[in-house]
């Protein structure tokens, strides 16, 4: 794009300079002259030609690269679950498919979603609301209550159908990153800035933030920060556990997360810095069958200009007869999930 923009610019200062700079005139008798104009008028016709040319090369080119990319992202059936209502909601999935031995946390087995939003877009405006990924729901494929991100064990479609069926909100969209490779698309864009109000650290996560304030974070530590559920801050040099509910601390942490990273992404101009972040995410990322290169570009596109609204679902602490703590959907729920539907 740089490269195309240079050479419009000498396109127009070309030509400013025919009509700024009188051409000299031809000297009486100069039987050479009109060769000349001839040759002129040649130039400027190779000139042209090769520039739509290049300009042609370039959009097919580009097609043809971002089409590549785009095959290369995993494709999965969830179209008997995908609706429609009023705007187009994105469910937007983080999970630890990819993780490694290294990175599997002791008591979780199977693949787990350890994030899920909706990011609903309107014209455009848009909304985010985290589902906590403990509210007790009932399991399209068993029938059992159990916590949401346990229905992401019999897949994605699963999935989506728990959030329809049990919170009313129809999912136009689905899209799935996995956590291995997460720090890789940060990394892509130069890390992220995150705002810490005191140092904080997670020994569980590995977050480690020694310094209040404004904090460059890399790949991991993203990772860290968004995952963290035991999340403690240094004040007045004591470690002291944040308050309130872990599981809704983490989803405003996300949040943050994604807001930064839409800005950063929205920032860059630099295609080289695109392509990099977009092959990042190739083999970790996963879309709906129903997505189309179009619809990918415009999600790209939409993600760089939106700065979207937090909605904050209100949930209520219990514990179960078996002992599970857990999350229920509290007073004033259905107006906020109504805004999403």
């Amino acid at each position: 794009m740089t490269i195309l923009l240079w050479l419009l610019g000498g396109i127009v200062l070309g030509a400013l300079a025919e009509r700024v700079i009188p051409r000299r005139a031809d000297a009486p008798g100069d039987e050479q002259a009109p060769r000349r104009r001839r040759s002129r008028k040649r130039i400027i016709g190779f000139s042209a030609l090769f520039i739509v040319v290049l300009l042609i090369a370039v959009t097919i080119g580009g097609y043809l690269w971002a089409s590549s990319i785009f095959d290369k992202i995993q494709k999965v059936d969830v179209s008997a679950q995908l609706s429609h209502g009023s705007g187009t909601n994105y469910l937007l999935v983080g999970s630890d498919n990819g993780r490694t031995s290294a990175d599997q946390r002791a008591g979780v087995a199977g693949a787990r979603s350890d994030t899920i939003m909706i990011l609903r877009v309107v014209g455009g405006k848009a909304q985010m609301l985290s589902l906590n990924r403990d509210l007790f729901v009932t399991n399209p494929a068993t029938g059992q209550k159990g916590r949401l991100n346990a229905t992401y064990n019999s897949g994605p479609s699963n999935l989506i159908k728990a959030v329809t069926e049990d919170f009313g909100i129809p999912i136009d969209r689905y899209i799935e990153i996995d956590f291995v490779s997460f720090g890789g698309l940060v990394d892509s864009f130069g890390g992220i800035d995150v705002n810490f109000a005191h140092p904080a650290f997670d020994l569980a996560s590995g977050l480690d933030v020694k310094t209040a304030g404004t904090v460059h974070l890399d790949g991991t530590q993203a990772l860290a920060y968004v995952r963290s559920r035991h999340y403690y801050e240094m004040i007045d040099g004591r470690p002291t556990a944040e308050g309130g509910l872990p599981d809704v601390n983490r989803t405003m942490r996300q949040q943050t997360f994604l807001r930064a990273i839409m800005a950063k992404a929205g920032a860059k101009r630099n295609p080289f810095t695109l392509a990099s972040a977009a092959k990042s995410m190739t083999n970790g990322l996963r879309v709906d069958n129903h997505m189309s290169l179009a619809d990918a570009i415009r999600f790209a596109w939409r993600m760089g200009k939106l700065n979207p609204k937090t909605v904050q679902l209100p949930v209520t602490p219990r514990t179960t007869t078996g002992g599970a703590d857990v999350l229920d959907l509290g007073p004033g729920a259905d107006a906020i999930l109504s805004q999403f539907r």
